[in-house]
């Protein structure tokens, strides 16, 4: 006797990938498929297509969807109010990313202005008149080759 077995495979696929029709999707995100092309021709989603036209929802769609249902029947915001919340939440999201931006930059400016410090500690040294021939030239102190100045004792 042989014995069948069963295996479950698991296919991981991208959170963006519109993957639902839109049967599937409305009822994962219980509304009727109507109020999806609505809320598409409102700009609130938009999902992906197959090359037959044929509307494809991602797990992002789906949880955007359930959000905007919460909004609508929890909060009680009317599509207008939900257009506004998700519009403030996306500039939201690239200020929060511009400031992470400008965070790494002030960071390695930081490292950049201590690195700079090092070698600036390095080179500084006191500036003196040097007579050279004719002119006179400003040079670093350490470059300055000694010399003596005999003295006669008597």
């Amino acid at each position: 006797m042989s014995t069948r077995r069963r295996t479950t495979t698991r296919i991981e696929v991208s959170s963006d990938r519109g993957v639902f029709m839109i049967s599937v999707a409305a009822e994962l995100a219980d509304m009727h498929p109507q109020t999806l092309r609505m809320y598409e021709q409102r700009g609130l989603i938009e999902p992906k297509r197959s090359p037959k036209g044929t509307r494809l929802y991602s797990h992002e769609d789906v949880e955007r969807l359930r959000r905007i249902q919460q909004m609508t029947a929890e909060l009680g915001l009317n599509l207008a109010g939900v257009e506004k919340v998700l519009e403030l939440e996306e500039q939201l999201e690239r200020t929060r990313r511009r400031v992470a931006a400008l965070e790494r930059r002030r960071a390695e400016l930081e490292a950049e202005i201590e690195v700079l410090e090092g070698r600036r500690e390095q080179v500084r040294a006191d500036i003196v008149r040097y007579e050279k021939g004719t002119g006179s030239e400003l040079v670093r102190a350490r470059d300055v080759k000694p010399f003596t100045i005999p003295i006669e004792h008597r």
